[in-house]
């Protein structure tokens, strides 16, 4: 994962910047992949072990999408989880905003890509009654809090490169697109992240002028999906530039979401874009750890004024093709509950309320607003632009 001070500050002229330390235990669950198709259920899956692919080797060989039971479930646990004003946890939930158009890309022998929004529903064969409902009553019940991942979560131009040569990379993607599975990333990493080609020829972030039409374009998607205009958003993989930043600025994004690492307390960019650094990976699907490791990690962050933002990929509440949803939720609630039982002034909050907590020193809650204590610090950088 990218060290996200030293990609952000790396050619600014300024070598501070503001930080954000707060004085009561924040929780935030950050989520990635939210209407991002993978594997097609039970069918798809056989399709592509029939065409040869080996899976099983791989958590991700078993991501597929949720179903609205998935979405529905995380709904009811997250308000069985009260804070100390009675507000329920809420899962901030990054969606993609497209997926491929199989039925299109099938009609000119998968020679081109073409996108799908969500706005016009799942590709073809792909069925989840209920999904899209499912979204909407978690947001209009306040314990989901969606937010811009991307119009896509691969590099459309590392694709299209691709189908360009029509090599081995080529002949895979059409495999997996004849079964309505758009990808498996760790099988073929040069598909990238959307605003990183790993690929030669043009390797790196694409032109700001691309990346600025790709997010105005998500963007649309979101607030007709929505109803409201996104002001958060995580890049896909995490890759982004400056040029990433200055586009969601442009289209109204005031947090930005950033991958793990050193525990770093938020900060406010260039852009007037509070940046927020997850602390904790929960990712049962993939790594089980003691729920006593998650609870240590949390005090840590607390101990430092850093909030506990808690990443949990969407594949952790997934059941189409293994039941990852019943363990996840199963170590989540003791682990939010054991915080709950530690610090009994513990807050939930969403990406809008932490940048509320840090610009006004105030959280809006049913009973009433409540004051939280900030301390901004003047960070410097090393000539790395990491902080010192």
């Amino acid at each position: 994962m990218l060290n996200f001070a030293r990609k952000l500050l790396a050619g600014r002229k300024s070598n501070v910047f503001q930080s954000f330390h707060i004085n009561r235990p924040l929780v935030l669950l950050q989520s990635d992949d939210w209407g991002r198709v993978g594997v097609r259920d039970k069918e798809g899956y056989e399709l592509l072990r029939a065409a040869g692919v080996r899976l099983g080797e791989h958590p991700y060989d078993l991501y597929s999408l949720e179903t609205a039971d998935d979405v529905s479930a995380m709904h009811a646990f997250l308000k069985r989880h009260r804070d100390s004003t009675g507000r329920s946890a809420c899962l901030g939930m990054n969606f993609v905003m497209a997926n491929l158009d199989f039925k299109k890309m099938s009609s000119d022998g998968f020679r081109a890509l073409h996108l799908l929004p969500l706005t016009e529903g799942l590709p073809l064969h792909w069925k989840r009654p209920g999904l899209f409902e499912a979204y909407h009553a978690g947001n209009d019940d306040g314990v989901f809090f969606p937010s811009l991942h991307g119009l896509t979560h691969f590099c459309q131009l590392a694709v299209e490169n691709a189908l360009v040569k029509n090599g081995p990379h080529a002949e895979l993607l059409r495999l997996m697109w004849s079964t309505e599975t758009p990808y498996i990333y760790w099988r073929m990493p040069w598909v990238g992240y959307e605003y990183n080609n790993p690929e030669r020829p043009h390797a790196g972030f694409l032109p700001a002028k691309v990346q600025t039409d790709l997010i105005e374009e998500a963007a649309g998607i979101f607030k007709q999906f929505f109803s409201r205009a996104a002001i958060s958003a995580c890049a896909p993989g995490y890759r982004s530039n400056r040029d990433t930043f200055a586009a969601w600025s442009q289209c109204g994004i005031r947090v930005a979401q950033n991958g793990t690492g050193a525990p770093l307390p938020p900060h406010m960019d260039e852009f007037e874009i509070l940046n927020l650094h997850r602390t904790i990976d929960f990712e049962p699907s993939q790594k089980d750890l003691p729920v006593e490791k998650y609870v240590q990690l949390a005090i840590g962050c607390f101990a430092r004024g850093i909030p506990a933002i808690i990443s949990v990929h969407s594949i952790n509440f997934h059941s189409s093709l293994k039941d990852f949803r019943g363990p996840t939720l199963l170590a989540l609630d003791e682990f939010l509950s054991a915080l709950e039982t530690k610090f009994p002034n513990l807050l939930y909050v969403n990406d809008r309320d932490a940048y509320e907590i840090v610009t006004t020193g105030k959280l809006r809650t049913t009973r009433g607003t409540v004051s939280v204590r900030v301390e901004r610090r003047t960070v410097a950088t090393s000539a790395a632009g990491e902080p010192r």
